[in-house]
């Protein structure tokens, strides 16, 4: 198996007004479906009030985050899937229950994690 991250910028989403608790539901109905399943591993939407900070490895904190990372928001899964043709099917799923287009990135295989 391999892990899938599945996303989107909070930006692509078309949603009608007062249409959110919908795709709401309708995204939460995909995530049940995809635990049943025993593919779901995690999820969940970038919290954008809360701003990014970078770690060095002394711990010390500095505002901001990387220049080309500086736009990371919107909603994240990751699933565990036997092929990419899975995760086309689990990210057409997301894509219908959130309004916009799904990205898919493949996680390396790492047996130690």
């Amino acid at each position: 198996m391999t892990k899938y991250l599945i996303s989107f910028p909070s930006g692509a989403m078309v949603v009608p007004e007062g249409g959110l608790q919908v795709v709401a539901d309708e995204a939460h109905a995909v995530v049940e479906e995809a635990k049943a399943a025993g593919v779901w591993v995690f999820g969940g939407g970038i919290d954008e009030s809360v701003s990014p900070v970078l770690v060095a490895g002394d711990g010390t904190v500095t505002k901001g985050t990387y220049p080309q990372t500086a736009r990371i928001e919107g909603g994240y899964a990751v699933l565990d899937l036997p092929s990419r043709a899975a995760a086309v099917h689990w990210a057409a799923k997301l894509a219908t229950a959130c309004r916009c287009p799904q990205e898919i990135r493949e996680f390396m295989d790492d047996p130690a994690s």
